[in-house]
């Protein structure tokens, strides 16, 4: 009787524990757009096509080594700080680029505070959302997300995010290149039945690494698709009015067992 008893405590306390997950009801077609390493094109050519289309977005924002001054593939903090004005969210992707998984706390938190410190000088919203360059994961990053109070982490894993049942420090995401337009449109589909469709994008285009190079053209392909199909495209930062962060990370423990990377 005793064990029938914690047993239906456990589920009752299961259910309520997911039902405040949700805020509201996921709407079918839900994307969020998010990009990496802050690419010259991406304020450029980027912002402006999501202004057209009235989209958000998340951008995912470093110094990337060892070019971050060369204006014609790396946003200047100015034009950053711009992103931040025109409305888009500007998140935490390490000072460096950083492989987070090899470093010590430390040397983590002294990444974070970088780009945060930076975005105070600037008066730009404290970053409140990361991620992982290079899918670098690992339980003590985790940790130390959870100690520093952000919110939702970006992954990979090629997979759609169920609020219900991944944690919002591993939330997987589609990487896009100029290969694999099949993939991205089949992933959309996925944006059904509670689930939410998370796009990782670099340079549009990509003048550096030509593996995560996103052509101009095939980017308007899928604005355009995005539209005509009434998809609901929003950031990071937006998936907030649909999801109660606090009550997720203490219901759904993060599961490395998961697909996490492309």
């Amino acid at each position: 009787m005793k064990k029938q008893i914690i047993l239906f405590l456990f589920f009752s306390f299961s259910v309520i524990g997911y039902s405040q997950i949700l805020k509201k009801k996921i709407p079918d077609n839900l994307v969020v757009l998010t990009f990496d390493d802050a690419t010259a094109s991406q304020y450029s050519v980027v912002a402006p096509l999501l202004k057209q289309y009235g989209f958000g977005a998340t951008f995912f924002v470093c110094e990337f080594p060892t070019h971050f001054k060369d204006s014609s593939k790396y946003m200047n903090w100015r034009q950053i700080k711009e992103l931040d004005r025109m409305g888009f969210e500007v998140a935490n992707h390490t000072h460096t680029h950083a492989n987070v998984s090899k470093l010590s706390k430390e040397q983590f938190i002294a990444q974070l505070k970088y780009i945060e410190d930076k975005c105070d000088s600037l008066h730009v919203e404290k970053p409140s959302n990361f991620a992982y360059p290079g899918y670098g994961l690992s339980p003590s990053v985790i940790e130390t997300l959870l100690e520093t109070d952000y919110k939702f982490a970006r992954a990979g894993g090629s997979r759609a995010y169920d609020p219900l049942n991944d944690s919002p420090l591993l939330l997987p995401s589609w990487a896009t290149n100029s290969e694999n337009k099949d993939q991205i449109m089949q992933a959309f589909k996925e944006a059904q039945n509670r689930k939410i469709v998370i796009l990782t994008i670099h340079g549009v285009p990509d003048v550096e690494h030509e593996w995560v190079n996103t052509p101009p053209e095939l980017f308007k392909e899928y604005l355009q698709y995005l539209t005509n199909n009434h998809f609901t495209v929003i950031s990071l930062r937006e998936l907030e009015n649909y999801i109660d962060v606090k009550v997720a990370k203490k219901w759904i423990a993060p599961d490395f067992s998961k697909k996490l990377s492309n």
